[in-house]
């Protein structure tokens, strides 16, 4: 089907932040890989944050945070979402359409972006987990 409507959706992928740190090459390309097998056309891929999380996960207290934008159609989320529960890098995913955004939306700085370009690194409240309150 080569006139299949290919809508623009948010991607929020959770990945082990120790894995992240040592092979960050190796995560994005695992999420690329999810994502182009899929047949999806990547708009934006970066890291969004790292948090605390709520609730261990796979014995993990932290995750990184990877927010992707892209186009690809809607029956072909059901393989990304597969792909991921069969990753070994990707800890958990959530996927929505995101054709109301406006370009500006999409190329907004995420927090760590933010942080990054202010100087600032974790506070030693973040450290401690009491600063990672979603905005």
């Amino acid at each position: 089907m080569e006139n299949a409507t290919r809508n623009l959706y948010e991607g929020m992928f959770l990945v082990d932040s120790a894995q992240a740190a040592a092979d960050w090459d190796g995560i994005i390309a695992a999420v690329r890989t999810v994502l182009e097998r899929a047949g999806a056309e990547i708009v934006s891929l970066k890291k969004w944050d790292e948090r605390k999380l709520t609730y261990n996960i796979a014995g993990k207290s932290r995750g990184t945070y990877i927010l992707s934008y892209f186009k690809a159609e809607g029956r072909r989320i059901t393989d990304i979402e597969r792909d991921v529960q069969l990753s070994e890098k990707i800890m958990r995913a959530l996927i929505l359409n995101a054709d109301q955004m406006s370009p500006e939306d999409v190329e907004k700085k995420p927090p760590a972006a933010k942080m990054e370009s202010a100087g600032g690194g974790l506070t030693a409240k973040d450290k401690a987990g009491q600063g990672a309150v979603s905005e």
